[in-house]
């Protein structure tokens, strides 16, 4: 599929649904290298904890010993989508506020050594 092709369908989806139009807008706005940028994990520990996750909500079965298909409504995937998406901004966060906390004790220690 072409990204003329992609970006249409991704436009006809936001129409049809409830999310503001000032959002789409302010997306739509963003440089290609942001949103690369917004789209990518932190670390590599939040890419492990997703791919864990992920495979959690498919099954574990290893492809080299098994040729797995799963099937699914379009519904079904999309809530799928969704609780990835959620669980990967949980991530993001959790991610941010652990090394907001991080430089709070270092610069708490540094204050208490000075003194």
């Amino acid at each position: 599929m072409n990204d003329a092709t992609n970006s249409n369908q991704v436009s006809e989806f936001f129409e049809g649904s409830n999310v503001s139009n000032l959002l789409w807008q302010y997306v739509q706005s963003m440089a290609p290298e942001t949103v690369a940028l917004l789209s990518k994990p932190g670390s590599m520990d939040v890419l492990q904890v997703m791919e864990r996750n992920i495979i959690g909500l498919l099954g574990g079965l290893p492809s080299q010993h098994f040729d797995v298909t799963i099937t699914t409504s379009r519904e079904d995937m999309g809530r799928l989508l969704a609780s990835a998406m959620m669980s990967g901004y949980f991530l993001r966060n959790a991610e941010q506020r652990m090394s907001f906390e991080r430089s709070v004790q270092t610069v708490e220690s540094g204050t208490s050594d000075a003194e």
